[in-house]
């Protein structure tokens, strides 16, 4: 009853991510205002539960500041857009085709220029290619092919600064094919100051021949890069969607300056402003219209008395038209009827439905389209709830859903908690942390794309793989950086998210696994089962169980503990079948270790490493309904054959985020309703999110 009672009375915010790309897409700004913000409190696996979101003082001037930035960004501070330059670039040209051609670069007849070198020195940075006048979208073209090679050679393009602790982004990872040259194009953000920087993957020269007999007579696979061409600031809408709509009910035009020759002037800043014919008037229905859009609803007159006395009252302190009317529309950002989802107990209204399947599953504010329906009444049909639902999955926003909810469900927000030790898994590298987490994110768009039956979530007959994770995972015959659908061989360690190398990570300490950890991790998040936490009384198991020595028999006496064993009974036996995958991913028979045992000498990007061979992985265990498994394989078909549970709990979890609240004994009912309507299709993950969104759960509060 308590339940019912309360489940319709929480308030709930937007949490960082849905506050920053409501304002990015709403004023066409690209601002990271996340991280000015407090960090979102969690409820369960999510950071978009009301209950667990609240809001503070400090929360209240990040607020502020945030859109104090998005004005900056938006209103216009020039009369036209930028000019776009075009330049072109080659490594041959520079300074540093001076010091490293003939040494450690090959200049071919064509002008390209050869890297034979994986990382390292020197590094692929550009730096005739800075970024000088302003931060924008460019656009980035890298021209060349893979050299010395039958197959193609991968690379990364990302952006470097000079600037003391300043980020390093890699834009992507990209292959080249032998033969003629190729060029990819992307286009990016680039902060002044930043320049391009190419890097090889996957190609070294393990006996210094290059040293040894000079880069011309090296016989080893390269890539050659032709030509860079940088072409910016790309300006997409002048002014910006931000401008126009701040700007959409009034007159805001240039000062002519005292001497009219200044314009031609490089130094010369225009200035504006503001025209009004009644001025209260003419605010108030600017206002009105920023308000409808950020408010997500329609918004009567009455509504902004608060906001235009404060632009008054800003006035009455000799405040110009814009500065007045700037603090009035960073109140309204700053307004409960923004920040906070305006949601009313019992059946949902139109343009209540519109956000929350806008906030669900493009994790911003409702497109047009969504308004058009929400004003027209239509988004109470359950028909239309689904072709939006559909329509929205379509979309290149879609992307945002597959991070955070994948950030959440499977904690991969805590792919880069924790960093592999160098000395046991030296194979660890930013091209294969890349990968694992795309990969996460194409596989469960391939799920729901294609309606795969829920067994998905722990086997399948196909993975999501590039070169990189190819390798990684042993697998034949998968060639370049682009992540796509490769069927597996016949009873394959590899399908399902449990077998991904980001799950293993995010599940382990970059140096060992917990048996513990990760059954609790299958158990919360894959079966729903929420074990107990540990009795206060317990410490931990090492005082109780001196003389064991291995893991599995340390957990064998602390089942012996009657407060522990019920726990343990549930969790330990996931985990031991988790001990398969070392805490990058990689399948293994045995674990690594930096003590005594064999030692195994590897070569990772050209460099000699080596380990030493521990004692045995032992994956086999007992399920808590009795069924046995002597390995990894067999604990998956023994999670596949019980599908209702998977769909159930997928449900659970897509539901919790969808709406903001925790589920309670009081929606059993409704989820088994789900659940059972999507039987014919064996629990497809698309029917389950479908089902999701017509269901009583998600259209009421």
């Amino acid at each position: 009853i308590a339940h019912v009672q309360s489940k319709g009375a929480v308030l709930r915010r937007l949490n960082r991510n849905e506050f920053q790309n409501t304002l990015n897409d709403l004023f066409g700004t690209n601002l990271q205002l996340a991280s000015l913000l407090p960090e979102d409190g969690k409820s369960g696996e999510f950071d978009n539960v009301g209950s667990s979101l609240n809001v503070s003082l400090v929360h209240m001037q990040r607020y502020m500041d945030a859109a104090e930035q998005v004005l900056d960004s938006s209103i216009a501070s020039r009369t036209a857009p930028p000019e776009v330059t075009l330049s072109e670039y080659g490594y041959a040209n520079g300074d540093d085709g001076e010091r490293f051609i003939g040494n450690k670069w090959l200049k071919l007849e064509d002008d390209s220029v050869v890297f034979f070198q994986n990382f390292g020195y020197p590094s692929g940075l550009l730096r005739e290619s800075r970024i000088k006048e302003q931060s924008g979208y460019y656009k980035i073209r890298v021209t060349g092919y893979a050299y010395q090679s039958d197959k193609p050679v991968t690379f990364s393009l990302g952006g470097e600064s000079y600037a003391r602790g300043s980020e390093k982004p890699i834009f992507g990872h990209y292959s080249f094919t032998p033969g003629e040259p190729q060029t990819i194009e992307i286009e990016v953000w680039m902060e002044k100051g930043y320049m391009v920087k190419i890097n090889a993957y996957g190609i070294y020269d393990l006996l210094y021949a290059i040293k040894n007999h000079g880069v011309e007579n090296y016989k080893g696979p390269g890539i050659a890069i032709s030509k860079v061409e940088v072409q910016g600031p790309i300006v997409h809408e002048f002014p910006s969607r931000g401008h126009k709509l701040i700007f959409s009910q009034l007159s805001r035009m240039e000062v002519e300056p005292p001497n009219p020759a200044d314009k031609q002037k490089r130094y010369y800043k225009p200035t504006f402003k503001v025209q009004l014919t009644d001025e209260l008037a003419d605010v108030g229905k600017a206002l009105q219209t920023i308000a409808e859009n950020l408010f997500r609803r329609s918004v009567e007159p009455a509504e902004l008395k608060l906001f235009i006395d404060l632009y008054q009252s800003e006035r009455d302190a000799d405040e110009t038209v814009e500065s007045a009317y700037r603090a009035a529309i960073v109140a309204l950002m700053c307004s409960p009827e923004f920040l906070f989802f305006k949601e009313q107990p019992g059946k949902l209204n139109s343009h209540a439905v519109a956000s929350r399947l806008s906030y669900f599953l493009t994790r911003s504010l409702p497109d047009s389209r969504l308004i058009e329906l929400a004003e027209n009444g239509q988004l109470i049909k359950n028909d239309v709830v689904v072709q939006q639902a559909n329509r929205l999955m379509a979309s290149h926003h879609f992307a945002r859903f597959l991070r955070d909810f994948c950030g959440a469900w499977l904690n991969l927000r805590e792919l880069d908690f924790t960093m592999p030790d160098k000395r046991l898994f030296p194979e660890f590298d930013r091209y294969l942390r890349e990968s694992m987490e795309q990969e996460t994110y194409a596989y469960l768009r391939t799920c729901l794309q294609e309606n795969r039956a829920i067994e998905s979530v722990v086997k399948s007959d196909f993975a999501m793989l590039n070169d990189r994770l190819a390798d990684h995972y042993g697998i034949d015959g998968v060639t370049g950086s682009e992540i796509r659908k490769v069927p597996l061989p016949q009873n394959n360690i590899r399908g399902g998210f449990l077998s991904q190398a980001a799950v293993m990570k995010v599940s382990a300490n970059g140096t060992n696994t917990s048996p513990v950890v990760r059954g609790v991790y299958v158990s919360q998040r894959i079966l729903g089962i929420h074990p107990s936490p540990p009795p206060p009384n317990i410490d931990g198991i090492e005082p109780d169980i001196r003389g064991a020595q291995t893991l599995r028999e340390i957990l064998t006496k602390h089942r012996n503990v009657e407060s522990c064993q019920n726990c343990h009974r549930l969790i330990d036996a996931p985990g031991f079948a988790l001990e398969s995958f070392n805490p990058i991913g990689g399948f293994r028979d045995y674990y690594r270790s930096n003590g005594d045992g064999e030692k195994v000498v590897i070569y990772v990007d050209g460099r000699k490493t080596q380990y030493r061979i521990g004692r045995d992985v032992d994956a086999s265990g007992e399920l808590i309904n009795g069924q046995e498994f002597d390995g990894y394989r067999q604990f998956r078909d023994h999670l596949a054959s019980d599908p209702e549970r998977l769909a159930t709990t997928f449900v659970r979890k897509l539901l919790t985020f969808a709406t903001g609240r925790e589920l309670g004994f009081s929606d059993r009912e409704a989820i088994a309703r789900i659940v059972a309507s999507t039987k014919a299709s064996r629990y497809g993950m698309r029917d389950l999110l479908l089902a999701s969104v017509t269901s009583t759960i998600f259209l009421e509060k």
